[in-house]
């Protein structure tokens, strides 16, 4: 199987890390020379690589087609180009409906929209896909956990929540400021706000069969972290996190 990518920014470069890094069968791996920059780093780090002259290119090369652009740019160029019968297409691109991906592309193939996030680079992470596919969902498994999904409606709501990485990157960037502003050595103060909040999503995901409130709720009356979640509550930051994810929501 030969694999090839339509753009390579952040998130391509993440997926075709985790799979140059997994045990996923493939022949090479096809990539668009959009960004110069980060065509050349992957092909140089990577075996079975190569990066093609144009995007028309990768998709006559390919069985499977990985879209990575930004879905103003795909839902422009998508129309140009054309697929080759028995491919399959997965799009990455947020705001680009199922619908809309099929009258671009013009053929009958299998077409997926996929979720990825950052730690797939690491083969960690959740990928929703829509529609369910065996061969799809087989394939992200070796390089993350796969959510299928059976509603794209439903979809919407996984990438809403996708959207709250950067504030999350956010929140650990303030605490370990603050560890900085009161002496603490950079360092020390990243490595422990990283490991603690790791750990703690670690404890989460173990426990995630049973209601997440638990962990809420286990907390020492009149403690440090009671205090911290009910400041947090009078201040309205968790009504302003759902306020953001809802205007996320809406843009899907």
């Amino acid at each position: 199987m030969i694999l090839g990518f339509i753009g390579t920014g952040n998130i391509v470069s993440d997926v075709i890390t985790g799979i140059s890094k997994s045990k996923i069968s493939y022949k090479k791996i096809i990539i668009s020379p959009r960004n110069k920059k980060k065509a050349r780093y992957l092909k140089k780090n990577f075996k079975k690589i190569t990066i093609a002259k144009d995007n028309q290119s990768v998709i006559d090369m390919s069985d499977w087609i990985f879209l990575g652009v930004l879905p103003h740019i795909g839902e422009n160029i998508l129309s140009k180009l054309k697929f080759k019968n028995n491919q399959t297409v997965i799009s990455f691109m947020s705001t680009t409906k199922y619908s809309k991906l099929k009258k671009l592309i013009k053929k009958k193939l299998i077409i997926i929209r996929a979720i990825p996030m950052p730690p797939i680079k690491q083969g960690k992470g959740p990928v929703a896909i829509f529609p369910p596919n065996k061969k799809v969902k087989f394939f992200f498994d070796k390089i993350g956990t796969t959510i299928e999904i059976k509603n794209e409606k439903l979809s919407k709501n996984f990438w809403a929540i996708s959207g709250t990485m950067a504030s999350f990157y956010e929140l650990l960037a303030v605490l370990s400021n603050w560890l900085i502003r009161k002496k603490i050595n950079k360092l020390d103060a990243q490595k422990y706000v990283t490991l603690l909040y790791s750990a703690l999503a670690e404890l989460a995901l173990k426990n995630s069969s049973k209601p997440l409130k638990n962990l809420v709720n286990e907390q020492t009356p009149g403690g440090l972290n009671w205090q911290g979640v009910n400041e947090l509550r009078k201040s309205g930051y968790y009504r302003l996190l759902e306020k953001s994810l809802m205007k996320i929501y809406k843009r899907l």
